[in-house]
């Protein structure tokens, strides 16, 4: 799809918050807090937040490219992004770009871990109408139960059409009650198949004029077709408690899946913000699948970037030494939430670096390569918030705790472009409904804003 200037009509169907300065979203912290929010409302699921950040950079003139057609060549100030499933790769050339021009990548991920409706989901038992479902990547499964939870997702029709659904608050993982089980609070223990499978109502007696509950149906009805045309579901379970502040000051910020929205929001309004550094490209690259490894055609592990940016070199009329070079002058900053230290389970952190929440976003270290950052990262990772006058800290894990990972050293690994790993720190990571302070979560937009804009 060609650069071409936004038709009227486009123009006249923006507003609410992709209309917002981006600007003054990283001078203003509690305006970004709110926009958070309102894309956090918007993103139930990993095809959702592809579509918000879709409408987003379609409100700021970036031109949405399709990956079936042919590209025309980026110039100075180009602006564009290309969708695939539940992943988006968005771009904007600064000034005096060459075919060398190196690229500054804000590496993120879309998804988060909790459940996914299986096949032939409905389902009755004891009187109950249930849904089938399957546990998506390393959820703590017992913050899931006695929620209100809404199924979201894409469902694709036998023509191929595809929809994204939601369908409101139905569903509920229950649990038992005490007096059923005394010895609950000595430790819950949760059979993944049998214990997570939530309730939507009761199945109808005979006679008593109620319908059948069916998620395929309530699917079918989100999206304005029947339930024997739907051919395919990726549909997943969401909290929806919306986001709020807490705290006496109201300093910290409750909300399901910071991890990794947290990030994705930090890389949007970065890119949409300033100018970036002249003679490179900043590049948003926010993958799915990272909580199930990256192993997808739309995760890091993924040719998506490596695409992406290879389509980008060839409108410049890179050659193999050029791409060579830019890639060698490039930086990825894989930014994925991490954690703070926590009061009631100081033992499980390293006992001398313990970050804790309002003291920045944070560098993530780890001697086994599970985190990407190196010295040279670490040097990067100060200057940039040094410039952006963003307070940091450092994550490093106990040694008797296995360390996870991020999309960091697989895209380090794939694309041998130098990367670091940072992230805001959380209580509660892999819970239905997580904890950051306001601070960090806007600390980390200024700091990628910089990162962008800033010559490293």
């Amino acid at each position: 799809m060609s650069d071409a200037t936004p038709s009227a009509s486009r123009r006249a169907r923006r507003g609410g918050r992709s209309a917002r300065a981006p600007q003054h979203l990283l001078k203003d912290r509690d305006a970004y807090i709110d926009y958070l929010s309102e894309f956090i409302a918007e993103a139930p699921s990993s095809y959702h937040a592809a579509v918000a950040l879709e409408k987003a950079l379609d409100a700021a003139d970036f031109v949405a490219h399709d990956e079936t057609e042919a590209w025309q060549s980026i110039a100075d100030g180009s602006r564009g992004f290309v969708r695939r499933d539940g992943a988006l790769i968005a771009w904007r050339a600064g000034k005096k770009i060459a075919a060398d021009s190196p690229v500054r990548v804000l590496g993120c991920h879309t998804d988060s871990p909790g459940f996914t409706v299986k096949p032939q989901p409905d389902f009755a038992a004891h009187g109950w109408s249930q849904v089938g479902v399957e546990v998506y990547g390393g959820p703590l499964l017992n913050s899931w139960l006695d929620r209100d939870l809404e199924f979201a997702g894409r469902i694709v029709t036998r023509d191929g059409d595809e929809h994204l659904v939601r369908t409101g608050a139905v569903a509920r993982i229950p649990q038992l009650a005490i007096h059923l089980d005394r010895e609950v609070n000595s430790g819950l223990t949760l059979d993944r198949q049998r214990h997570t499978q939530p309730v939507i109502g009761l199945v109808p007696t005979a006679g008593d004029g109620s319908e059948s509950s069916s998620v395929l149906g309530m699917l079918a009805a989100a999206a304005g077709v029947s339930a024997d045309e739907i051919a395919g579901t990726d549909v997943r379970l969401h909290d929806t408690q919306p986001p709020a502040r807490i705290g006496v000051h109201g300093e910290l910020y409750a909300s399901p899946r910071l991890d990794n929205l947290s990030s994705t929001v930090a890389g949007l309004v970065a890119l949409l913000a300033g100018e970036p550094a002249p003679g490179t490209i900043a590049v948003l690259a926010a993958f799915d699948h990272e909580e199930l490894g990256s192993e997808t055609r739309s995760g890091a592990c993924g040719p998506f970037l490596e695409e992406v940016l290879g389509r980008l070199r060839a409108g410049l009329d890179a050659s193999v030494e050029d791409s060579a070079r830019a890639l060698a002058r490039s930086w990825c900053l894989s930014a994925d939430a991490g954690h703070s230290v926590h009061p009631n389970y100081p033992e499980r952190h390293d006992p001398r670096v313990q970050p804790l929440a309002g003291r920045g976003p944070m560098l993530k270290v780890n001697a086994n390569q599970r985190y990407a950052s190196d010295a040279h990262g670490a040097a990067l990772w100060l200057r940039v918030c040094e410039s952006a006058g963003v307070q940091t800290q450092q994550f490093v894990s106990n040694n008797t705790s296995p360390c996870g990972s991020t999309i960091g050293p697989l895209t380090a690994t794939r694309l041998g472009i130098r990367t670091v790993d940072v992230g805001v720190p959380l209580l509660s990571m892999h819970s239905a409904r997580e904890l950051a302070h306001v601070d960090d979560l806007h600390g980390l937009a200024r700091a990628t804003g910089a990162f962008f804009s800033a010559l490293s």
